[in-house]
């Protein structure tokens, strides 16, 4: 941990952090599915777990999935899923292993849109395997469960540690905004119809409440 991350958050924060990102992970074991949906984000780091999982053989089929967002237009002008498959390409993913789904603004539209591209390009699997970013595997797993429950979900996303991902972001306060952000959609979108309910055990409970004390709540929904 940086002398600049140390002085904006302190290390109780940091340890409430960390058990969030630990609950967010869904701790699959990866296992051979029929296809893979990368989830759309900021996080470019989706594509390469995505490439790293085709090279091992656990996929032959691909879809990028997502539009654009607020937070995502600067840095993917043409689309996530756009730039996603323009990066697998880079790292040795052949395009034709790769579908693209560029219309998704939210990730139960990231799953619909993808099941349906897949479907009308002939393909009906019984096992997706679910990329994400590291803190939105359960968010991920999920909605999914609630969109297409007939199929098998394997979450899986770029194994990172904390520290080792908000290095790679660069934005230790955004990071953990996040964690808080991502929690709340786990507990409040099974009412809205979005997503299965998740159980949320005390110690990640109080992490949640104690962060959103200490001011960790750019990423909250809209009241």
């Amino acid at each position: 941990m940086s002398v600049k991350q140390q002085q904006v958050i302190t290390d109780e924060q940091w340890q409430h952090a960390r058990t969030i990102w630990d609950y967010h992970q869904m701790h699959h074991d990866l296992r051979r599915c029929d296809v893979a949906i990368g989830l759309g984000s900021h996080d470019l780091g989706v594509a390469r777990a995505a490439a790293e999982f085709y090279h091992a053989g656990w996929f032959s089929l691909l879809v990028f999935s997502g539009a654009t967002s607020p937070t995502t237009a600067a840095r993917f002008p043409r689309g996530e899923a756009v730039h996603y498959r323009e990066h697998a390409l880079e790292l040795g993913v052949p395009d034709e292993a790769i579908l693209v789904e560029s219309s998704a603004t939210n990730t139960g539209q990231n799953i619909s849109l993808s099941r349906q591209l897949l479907a009308d390009s002939g393909t009906q699997p019984t096992s997706v395997l679910l990329i994400s970013k590291p803190y939105m595997e359960r968010r991920a797993y999920a909605t999914a469960r609630k969109v297409w429950p007939e199929v098998d979900v394997v979450c899986a996303s770029e194994p990172l540690e904390l520290d080792d991902y908000v290095s790679s972001i660069g934005d230790p306060k955004l990071i953990i905004d996040m964690l808080v952000g991502d929690l709340q959609r786990v507990i409040e979108y099974p009412k809205l119809g979005y997503a299965i309910e998740q159980p949320v055990p005390g110690d990640v409970n109080d992490a949640y409440q104690a962060l959103l004390r200490a001011g960790f709540d750019s990423r909250l929904l809209s009241s």
